[in-house]
């Protein structure tokens, strides 16, 4: 960086992106653990059958992505989904069936599968 000019610039670009992120708080985003745990315990198949049922299903307002570690190893593979608006729902210990599931009930009817959920896991644990 040069000038001022230059970080006016660079500041204009950076608000444009912004601009777009905001758009996109209005979309469902169910986001897959893939660290080297989740990876271990399956978390692949869960994200390629998240992937493929959000597609051919034609949800158009849910995005599935991938992250890295959420910090949670012993409840993995974990999927968060995040509703715009809505509280974070934490799913542990998830496999192709159980992400089936979560498609049908969650994205597609609106109701959380509590008996997958973090909650429902701490909640046998006592």
């Amino acid at each position: 960086m040069k000038s001022l000019e230059e970080l006016k610039a660079i500041r204009e670009k950076m608000e444009g992106k912004i601009g777009m992120r905001s758009e996109n708080e209005k979309q469902t985003r169910v986001i897959v653990g893939m660290a080297t745990c989740g990876i271990a315990s399956g978390a692949r198949p869960v994200l390629t059958t998240l992937s493929d049922a959000v597609q051919n299903m034609g949800l158009n307002n849910v995005a599935v992505t991938q992250t890295g570690c959420i910090g949670l190893c012993q409840y993995e593979p974990i999927v968060e989904v995040l509703e715009p608006g809505k509280e974070k729902v934490t799913y542990v210990k998830m496999n192709p069936e159980k992400a089936m599931e979560v498609v049908r009930l969650h994205l597609v009817d609106g109701q959380v599968v509590t008996k997958y959920t973090l909650a429902s896991e701490k909640i046998g644990e006592k």
